[in-house]
């Protein structure tokens, strides 16, 4: 069976987002005011077993090795139905 996850990875409080500051820029001058913006990437990966809590450690396992670097993002994994 295939679990799908979605796996969402964005940058931890206090690190610079320049992309963020440059959407936001733009937006303002598009005449819309933020009061804060920020990016993440998302991951929709499909695992093949047979349970959702063993997809989401195997997710989880996928962002400390590979998709994450750990002194800047933070990530969530979930289920997805």
């Amino acid at each position: 069976m295939t679990i799908t996850v979605k796996i969402t990875i964005s940058l931890k409080d206090g690190m610079l987002d320049p992309e963020a500051r440059a959407i936001q820029h733009a937006l303002s001058n598009l005449g819309y005011t933020t009061a804060s913006l920020s990016t993440a990437r998302v991951f929709n990966v499909g695992i093949d077993t047979d349970s959702s809590e063993e997809a989401k450690r195997l997710a989880a396992e996928m962002c400390d090795r590979l998709l994450a670097n750990p002194v800047i993002h933070s990530y969530e994994v979930e289920a997805v139905e």
